[in-house]
């Protein structure tokens, strides 16, 4: 199984050897492939061979690469169906409109309690509070749009009531990319087991390749959040830094709980919870079961007693 990340940040040439990334900037580097999950690539002299980018699809390998900000704006993903694709494509067409919008609301009730913990974490109790009642509150479909509500209280507690989303500004930077990062992976995963991520549940955007994956990621965003607060606090310059990216990087190796309708299920890296939200996702569909998903609760035990 897949389990590291390439952040490659100086000019480069990579190329493959018998298996092995080869990675030669002053000094040469090797790595086996099959231990690569994803390489972002955000330096404008790196060289690439054909092999390697081939051996990437066959190995499952995302190559992400940046924008003259440093910011992640394309992914290549590998285009092997997988053993059941045409099983997945009918389970994603024959989805009913009920059942989309009971797993809408599964998605949505996560991402609004992960957002009361970010909360909790910086003592902001209050808020989170707040929030808590909020997430018992979203129905199927979140049809009284309870997450865009939940949205703007989290990110003026959190942020500051001057902080706005969409600014140009190192926080919204820092998220930028660290959601990208997510986003990139879950796409990855769900074209291994065969979803054509462009058909979403809660997200219809007719331009928009990755609907599927926008659904998914809504209850990871709020870890990328935690780490955004916590690079905050260490900030020493006024730019996305390098520092920045590889610890936003490092949140997929990260040991995070991971729950089903609130039942703790133990704990994985984000990259194998990733994996396994997507294996739930198909399930989900086909028979009703909960998602697997990411909680931000440290100990549940605890929190049960």
């Amino acid at each position: 199984m897949s389990w590291r990340s390439v952040l490659i940040s100086h000019p480069a040439k990579l190329s493959l050897s018998q298996g092995q990334l080869v990675l030669q900037q002053t000094e040469k580097v090797t790595l086996p492939l099959e231990d690569i999950a994803i390489i972002v690539l955000e330096h404008p002299q790196i060289i690439l061979t054909h092999q390697l980018l081939s051996a990437c699809a066959t190995q499952n390998v995302s190559l992400i690469s940046t924008d003259p900000s440093f910011l992640p704006n394309g992914i290549f993903l590998p285009f092997q169906p997988h053993s059941r694709a045409l099983k997945q494509l009918k389970r994603q067409l024959n989805l009913s409109k009920v059942r989309q919008k009971q797993i809408w609301q599964e998605i949505i009730q996560q991402k609004i309690l992960n957002q009361s913990q970010v909360l909790l974490q910086q003592n902001l109790q209050p808020q989170a509070h707040q929030l808590q009642k909020l997430a018992q509150k979203v129905k199927s479909g979140d049809k009284t749009h309870i997450e865009a509500y939940a949205a703007q209280i989290y990110f003026k507690a959190l942020f500051g009531k001057p902080f706005k989303r969409r600014s140009d500004d190192l926080i919204n930077a820092q998220l930028n990319f660290g959601y990208s990062i997510i986003r990139s992976a879950i796409a990855r995963q769900l074209v291994a087991y065969g979803f054509i991520p462009a058909l979403g549940i809660g997200h219809h955007n007719e331009l928009n390749a990755f609907n599927l994956a926008d659904d998914l990621i809504e209850p990871y965003r709020p870890i990328v959040d935690a780490q955004v607060v916590l690079l905050n606090t260490q900030a020493e310059e006024n730019t996305l830094s390098t520092a920045d990216k590889a610890q936003l990087i490092s949140l997929l190796h990260q040991d995070t709980p991971r729950v089903q309708k609130g039942e703790f299920q133990g704990k994985s890296t984000l990259l194998a919870l990733i994996e396994a939200s997507v294996i739930s996702l198909g399930q989900a569909m086909e028979n009703s079961i909960p998602l697997t998903l990411p909680s931000l609760v440290e100990n549940h035990h605890e929190q049960r007693e």
